[in-house]
């Protein structure tokens, strides 16, 4: 599967973007959901800080849990605005090999990309 692929699941399967009480569609803040997606990393934060497993998933990490949890909120989020996820990666792979800011030279100067 691409990540197209991925987002089309994720959106067609989530009940996120419909009423509950009528079944009709909703217009979700972009900004609302973008945060939601901060949520979950800031979940797999804790995950990683507690060493803790998922409640739901107990034989699995809760980090590991979470970051798949935003993927789904990311894939759902894409698969609603049409975003071509799998042309936007390969795309910023290919850019990402050529850039000098990521150099270790560049990297070690001051004011350079630490992290």
């Amino acid at each position: 599967m691409t990540l197209n692929d991925y987002a089309k699941q994720c959106r067609a399967s989530s009940p996120w973007w419909n009423d509950p009480a009528t079944g009709e569609p909703l217009q979700r803040n972009k900004g609302e959901w973008l945060m939601l997606i901060v949520s979950e990393i800031a979940e797999a934060m804790e995950g990683e800080r507690t060493d803790s497993m998922n409640k739901h998933l107990p034989h699995r990490k809760a980090a590991e849990v979470e970051l798949v949890d935003a993927l789904i909120r990311i894939f759902e989020y894409a698969g609603e605005h049409g975003y071509d996820l799998d042309g936007a990666f390969r795309e910023k792979v290919e850019y990402n090999m050529t850039r000098e800011d990521l150099e270790s030279a560049a990297r070690l100067a001051p004011g350079g990309k630490k992290f």
